[in-house]
């Protein structure tokens, strides 16, 4: 079978499409978006394949005059997230709330789009800016007192289309914030150290049918991913001058063997604090069992060879993995290197 690949830009859109359409046979996913449509009854199931990681201690900045010293400062201010329930707000108010004795509910979570999930029901907690403003000009104004960087906050300006983050590079350059948490990678590694948790995001998420109807084809995904991260990996670890992510990446080398792990075992601690925090900030109304919200690919049948009349899928080339679909359409995809997808 010879995949369609559909690139959408931004790959929000892509999120978007699958949840509300089920447009796509095997699509990225926002981790967090896929555990809401999961439970919510969507068709479609994830596979442990984590297409971009990043810790949450980071990237959250406060307006200087805002008193703001530690996160649980925050309660009683206004802090901008694009939507609830991106994942990377989720994973920073998990810590802030695990870490720190946040209490979220006291904080006023002020969102300039909308949710993947249309039928997700938000706190009372969580308002939408004011028709005309977005997170980046209510920052300036002192409106919001903190809010995270880039295309998840206050980072860029306007609705999600292409070019959205690109369009507010320069004005987000002219308003530089301090970070809240400071020597925020020698605390993030502490973390990492202590809690085994590296936060996942960019899941493959696959129509439950082509399971049902090829249950070889986890396996055959996993495979080509795995293959297609292996000549990455020693790219990262040969190249000195590479993008920032390589960096990024590379820098976790000092951390674990694998910067970019696939598999239940080796991401079970990250998942279950996921849904932790889901389930505390009331994404989620109960804690699903792990085996009916991903496929174990190693406990899946082998692919089938050529002689069976089913083609094996193929890896590709590039470093970034784009397993095929089994049918028509497939969209997975990768932010260029050195760029940064809010998911």
């Amino acid at each position: 079978v010879k995949p369609d690949f559909v690139e959408v830009v931004p790959i929000v859109g892509a999120f978007r499409r699958m949840v509300r359409d089920v447009e796509f046979d095997v699509c990225e996913m926002a981790p967090t978006t896929y555990m809401i449509a999961r439970a919510l009854g969507a068709p479609f199931i994830a596979l442990p394949i984590f297409l971009m990681r990043r810790f949450h201690h980071g990237g959250f900045v406060v307006r200087p005059d805002a008193g703001i010293k530690a996160p649980k400062d925050l309660e009683g201010k206004k802090v901008g997230v694009r939507a609830y329930s991106v994942t990377t707000g989720v994973w920073t108010r998990g810590i802030f709330i695990n870490e720190y004795g946040l209490d979220s509910s006291k904080v006023t979570w002020v969102v300039d789009d909308e949710e993947h999930v249309t039928t997700l029901k938000l706190p009372p907690n969580v308002v939408h800016a004011p028709q005309g403003k977005s997170l980046q000009s209510m920052m300036k104004a002192g409106e919001i007192q903190a809010g995270f960087t880039g295309p998840a906050g206050v980072g860029r300006a306007g609705p999600p289309i292409s070019g959205w983050d690109k369009a507010s590079e320069a004005a987000a350059a002219a308003d530089i914030y301090p970070e809240l948490i400071a020597n925020v990678e020698q605390v993030e590694a502490d973390w990492f150290r202590r809690s085994g948790i590296y936060p996942i995001h960019g899941l493959i998420v696959v129509k439950d049918e082509h399971i049902k109807r090829y249950p070889w084809l986890a396996r055959s995904l996993m495979n080509a991913c795995a293959a297609a991260k292996k000549p990455y990996l020693e790219k990262l670890k040969r190249d000195p001058d590479n993008s920032p992510e390589d960096k990024r990446y590379r820098h976790f080398l000092s951390l674990m063997s694998d910067p970019l792990p696939y598999g239940m075992a080796a991401n079970r601690p990250s998942i279950e604090a996921l849904v932790t925090y889901s389930l505390q900030q009331k994404l989620i109304p109960s804690r699903p069992q792990l085996d009916q919200v991903f496929v174990e690919s190693s406990a899946a049948p082998n692919p089938p060879g050529r002689a069976s009349g089913r083609p094996p899928i193929k890896p590709c080339s590039g470093p970034w993995m784009r397993p095929a679909s089994i049918r028509r359409q497939s969209c997975i995809h990768r932010p260029p290197m050195g760029t940064t997808t809010a998911m």
